[in-house]
Order: structure tokens, then sequence, then C-alpha cells
């Protein structure tokens, strides 16, 4: 009797970590972000108002972010014209080094949306430990992660969105 308890603990178990496995890390997390403007947004409303967005976790310490926000910024244009796909580059700046973001922006020219994660929640929601982290949300639900940047990445990112896209 004991043994069959235990056995029934251990497939409710497996089954619940096995569904937050397979669901959960898709759902999308409803956090608050700010725009550089300072009105609120969350991902969800961004989501509802557009099928298809990529989101990138980046900061302004992090070299390998600003490598990929440029090669997606040189043919972003591109990305939009022929797939509608809209990016976000949420960075993860925290109090100290946050009074950075608007002037490196300013330098930079990217054309896509900067928000602020000033409190690491969304970092915290996605389980980030390392930058840059890049997702792609379709309709509201996570199909794509990715840790990490190597030049090329932006061509592999925009075959994944075409792919999404037919």
């Amino acid at each position: 009797m004991n043994i069959e308890n235990n056995m029934k603990k251990i497939v409710y178990l497996l089954v619940f970590s096995l569904n937050f496995m397979l669901f959960g890390q898709r759902q999308l997390p409803n956090i608050s972000l700010k725009t550089l403007s300072g009105t609120n947004t969350t991902l969800t409303e961004i989501a509802e108002k557009n099928e298809l967005i990529i989101v990138s976790l980046w900061a302004t310490w992090c070299v390998p972010c600003k490598n990929e926000l440029d090669a997606v910024a040189d043919v972003y244009d591109d990305w939009v014209s022929e797939t509608g796909v809209k990016y976000f580059a949420v960075s993860i700046d925290d109090s100290r080094t946050a009074k950075r973001v608007k002037p490196m922006i300013n330098g930079k020219g990217w054309e896509f949306e900067i928000l602020l994660d000033e409190n690491s929640d969304l970092k915290r929601a996605f389980g980030v430990s390392t930058v840059p982290y890049t997702v792609i949300i379709k309709s509201g639900e996570i199909v794509y992660k990715h840790t990490g940047y190597t030049p090329g990445f932006e061509d592999e990112l925009y075959n994944r969105i075409v792919a999404l896209k037919n």
C-alpha cells in the first residue's frame, strides 16, 4: 500500500513537471516594461497588437548584445517589409547603468523599439542568466528561445521568422 502511494506521488510529480516544461515555458509573462518616453506596456499588450514579434534582452555593458542589435539594425527594414515582424530590444540595465541606454540608442540609430526592464522582472520571468537572450513570440506564445550571439545569428533568426510566417 505504501509503495502504491509513493508511486502515485511520483507519477503526479512527473506529470506536473512534464506539463510545466512543455507548457509553462511557452506562456508569455505579463510583466510591466517602460518605453523610452516613460509610458508602461507589457509583452502581453505588445503581442496582442502584433502577430509575430522578436524580443531580445540586452544591456549596455554587453558587447555581444550590442553586436546582435547592430546586426539586426542593418537588416531590420527588410525584415519588416518582407515579414511584418516587430523587434523589441529590452534593456536589463540596472539603476547604475540605465542612464547609458538613451545616449547609446541615439548614437546607434536603431529603428526598432527599445524597452526598459528596470527591475529585471522580465529577465527573472524568463529565467535568464546570460544576455543576449532572444525569443520569438507568435500569436502571444513563445515559439523560440536563444541565448548568446555569434555573427550570422541574425540570418538564422530571419529564416525562423520566414518559416513562422508561412
